[in-house]
């Protein structure tokens, strides 16, 4: 047999070996149903696409298989999830999405030795836990609530500001980080206070924003209520800057707002790149929704199974993980990962380092719309 053809049937060999070898399992928790689905799809799709991108290109590196499973966006539902993966074994995990259900199921994972990368839970708390197993992809709400707070103290410096929020763990978080950064600039906000989800009647509220002779107002909560404070702003006279988070990033806000949204300043990751169709190089059509996330997933793909192969997790024969802590440590303390957001690295509470945050003003556009898309604020 010639030295050519003896290398022919050594890679058949191998690539034969790799196929026939049980693949690295990763497990998706994503709502898949409920009034979250459009996002849970484009979490799916990414996470498929990245799987099957690295399949391709594996070689003889072990194979990747998703498991996906719908948590509906439900912290019990993602506990019941949760727990079904890690007994048939799975120990790389994407997802949950919401931080409710990441904080209810993460210790599931972690008592089974299972590594947790969410796309998108926000929630601070969630990493200061002490927990080894659980890393983030976006910026959580305190880091977008210290760059508010930044933007703040440079373009309002010498003026008055106020923080509201709308009780909710999410809004108060938000605004509480808001405070601390003021604070620690040395020039606190004049007035600090909240109303509840819902609230149609803000005029007593205003009121005291008037009174407080606040220039500018930042606001921890969601859309509707974003909204509401607006109109009763204007229509009072005050006409305050709002400035608010990631919450307002919602196709509703244009509409409920209009005119009275011209202006308002909004923190939010940057724009997630699109994926392209893997069968022809075209994007993929994909709800706005879907979009936002799906590459987060494929990012989500690539990091764990960077991890695993960089620490060896798996076994050659079975594509079993025994625990995760390996992987959980190549992700915490070794170099960062290329992935399609960018080089990604942790910290020691498994946030994502030097996650970017941008500033986006909505502004009118020629055609009458409210939009925010290239419209940069200064950023601080």
């Amino acid at each position: 047999m010639n030295r050519r053809l003896a290398l022919i049937l050594a890679g058949l060999l191998a690539a034969t070996q790799a196929a026939a070898q049980a693949p690295v399992r990763i497990g998706l928790s994503a709502p898949l149903t409920g009034p979250d689905a459009a996002f849970g799809q484009g979490l799916r799709q990414g996470a498929e696409q990245a799987v099957a991108d690295l399949n391709r290109a594996a070689g003889g590196r072990p194979r990747l298989a998703l498991v996906p499973a719908d948590d509906a966006g439900d912290a019990k539902q993602a506990v019941a999830v949760a727990r079904k993966l890690t007994a048939d074994g799975v120990r790389l995990m994407v997802g949950p999405l919401d931080s409710g259900a990441v904080a209810a199921a993460s210790p599931v994972y972690e008592d089974a030795g299972a590594v947790v990368v969410t796309p998108g839970a926000t929630y601070t708390p969630l990493t200061g836990r002490g927990l080894w197993n659980l890393f983030r992809l976006v910026p959580s709400d305190a880091q977008q609530g210290r760059a508010a707070g930044a933007y703040l103290a440079k373009t309002f410096a010498g003026r008055r500001v106020g923080i509201l929020n709308d009780r909710s763990t999410f809004g108060r978080g938000l605004a509480d980080a808001v405070a601390a950064q003021l604070k620690e600039t040395g020039a606190p906000e004049v007035l600090f206070d909240s109303f509840p989800r819902g609230t149609r009647d803000l005029s007593d509220l205003v009121a005291r924003l008037k009174a407080a002779r606040v220039e500018a107002v930042y606001f921890g909560g969601l859309a509707p209520e974003a909204a509401t404070l607006l109109h009763a702003m204007r229509q009072a006279g005050l006409g305050a800057t709002l400035v608010a988070g990631d919450g307002i990033l919602d196709p509703g806000f244009a509409t409920a707002a209009g005119p009275a949204g011209e202006g308002t300043v909004m923190t939010l990751t940057p724009d997630s790149p699109r994926l392209p169709d893997p069968r022809g190089g075209k994007p993929v059509a994909r709800s706005p929704e879907a979009e936002s996330v799906a590459a987060g997933a494929y990012a989500a793909v690539e990091l764990l199974y960077q991890a695993a192969e960089r620490a060896r997790a798996a076994d050659p024969k079975t594509g079993r993980i025994a625990d995760g802590r390996k992987v959980a440590e190549a992700l915490r303390s070794g170099p960062p990962i290329r992935t399609v957001l960018g080089l990604i690295g942790f910290d020691a509470r498994g946030d994502r380092t030097g996650g970017p945050i941008v500033l986006r003003v909505w502004r009118r556009t020629p055609d009458g719309r409210l939009d925010y898309a290239g419209h940069d604020a200064a950023e601080p």
